[in-house]
């Protein structure tokens, strides 16, 4: 029984023996962990210099849905093995509200060492956000590294950032994380110390980190604003002509990359598994009505994103809250995709770009088909494509040109003779449709957005559409 008298229990996964640290290891050791006396160099947090043995924790808070903590579990076990870790067992359970020093309870603490111990694991890792004193606990009881989902998907960014600012995002928000747990991992920080200099009169080594880690993270926000003006300005610059913005956002590894690939030939990285675009790409395409799009593929989301990542990453994420439309791509063969939707939808409001409009795009057609009709017919102007054969493509793009005609406006105008200052205006921000001149000057009828149509009002036909 748990701690607050709810059944619970720990499945313990089929696993083949590993390699083990040492034979003379007991269970008062210490572990081959991230946090381990034999522990590699890696710099995230689960150890890459073998393969880690994990043990998973998850727990039904309330009156919550045992299935749908199985279900997040096996996307935790996924996000293990994308980090390079091998997840030997799972526990399970159900409780009314998180224990204040453990989360799971000290009964349920000793249970998770005890499976630690009998499978030789060298982590556990927990499916929601542990505070720093749950995580030191935790560690101090189970004897080895006790990590939590955000812990998790922060090494896996670690591993796959590749650009010079994606690099920076996700030190950024691991710096975040880390700070609040310092003392835990004091010993680890102390060895990387500055030594000579960096020490003032009276100050403890946790006071040199902390004020270190604080100058790092003050120079990065500095330089990812800096990155922020910039792409703001190259934003400012593209509205100015009539090139239309579309972000592609979706769950992790939805298909967004190969999808990209598909419309615009972009030879952006595709890989069968989570969370391996972190840099976003944007490539140029030209629509079947002629309109130029520039198409943007952007990092993946998943639930219980870290708020960390949402804030590091906002000038990555910028391209989306920028976007004239959004393409939301949507796995068919999920089993659970309106999971994967909310999950989406929640980290959107959380950067701003709820009010974007969105074309759903139910993708992996071809690998669940019934779902996929499903789907559509559950929301209008919908389509399902497969980006991997290139099924629903033609569709697609007809439904992406009709979206963004919808978000322009058709407006006629008439310009004197004299500014051809504001007939290049037009020519620049919107799509010119019909061009002819009479006494009164050039007539023209146009596709412009918002700004651009209140920008040339004064030039305006009354009664345009």
């Amino acid at each position: 029984m748990g701690d607050h008298g709810f059944p619970d229990e720990a499945d313990i996964l089929p696993e083949e023996p590993g390699p083990t640290g040492s034979d003379e290891t007991g269970p008062d050791d210490s572990h081959r962990g991230a946090f381990g006396e034999f522990g590699g160099g890696s710099r995230g947090l689960i150890d890459r210099a073998f393969r880690e043995r994990i043990v998973l924790a998850g727990v039904t808070l309330g009156g919550g849905d045992r299935e749908s903590t199985e279900a997040s579990l096996d996307e935790l076990a996924q996000l293990v093995d994308t980090a390079g870790a091998d997840a030997v067992a799972r526990v399970h359970q159900a409780r009314q509200s998180p224990d204040a020093a453990t989360y799971v309870g000290s009964g349920k603490a000793e249970e998770i060492l005890s499976i630690s111990n009998e499978l030789d694991a060298d982590t556990v890792v927990f499916d929601d956000e542990l505070s720093p004193a749950q995580q030191g606990n935790l560690t101090a009881i189970l004897k080895r590294s006790a990590l939590d989902r955000t812990a998790v998907i922060l090494d896996i960014f670690a591993q796959n950032a590749s650009s010079i600012e994606g690099k920076a995002q996700v030190e950024l928000a691991q710096l975040r994380y880390r700070l609040p747990r310092l003392r835990g991992m004091g010993e680890k920080l102390s060895q990387q110390a500055g030594g000579i200099g960096t020490r003032g009169p009276g100050e403890t080594q946790l006071e040199v980190d902390r004020r270190r880690l604080m100058r790092r993270m003050s120079r990065l926000e500095s330089d990812l604003k800096r990155v922020r003006r910039h792409r703001a300005t190259q934003s400012k610059a593209r509205r100015r002509t009539s090139n239309r913005a579309v972000a592609i956002v979706g769950y992790t590894n939805s298909g967004k990359s190969t999808l990209l690939n598909r419309l615009t030939d972009a030879g952006v990285l595709v890989e069968d598994r989570l969370f391996a675009t972190l840099d976003a790409t944007t490539r140029r395409m030209d629509l079947p009505g002629g309109e130029s799009v520039y198409m943007t593929d952007t990092v993946g989301f998943v639930r219980k994103l870290p708020h960390q990542l949402v804030d590091a990453f906002k000038s990555t994420l910028d391209v989306v809250v920028d976007a004239d439309l959004l393409l939301h791509v949507v796995d068919c063969s999920d089993p659970d995709p309106s999971g994967s939707i909310d999950a989406v939808c929640y980290v959107l409001r959380e950067i701003g770009a709820d009010e974007v409009p969105v074309l759903y795009v139910f993708n992996k057609a071809d690998l669940a088909p019934e779902a996929a009709v499903r789907l559509v017919a559950g929301e209008p102007g919908s389509v399902s494509v497969s980006a991997e054969s290139g099924e629903g493509i033609d569709g697609l793009l007809e439904a992406l040109g009709r979206c963004l005609r919808d978000v322009t406006h058709l407006v006629d105008l008439v310009v004197p003779f004299d500014r051809g200052d504001v007939l290049a205006m037009i020519h620049r921000e919107g799509e010119v449709l019909e061009e002819t001149a009479d006494e009164s000057g050039w007539i023209v009828r146009a596709r412009l957005d918002e700004g651009s149509a209140g920008r040339l009002s004064e030039f305006a036909v009354e009664g345009d559409g």
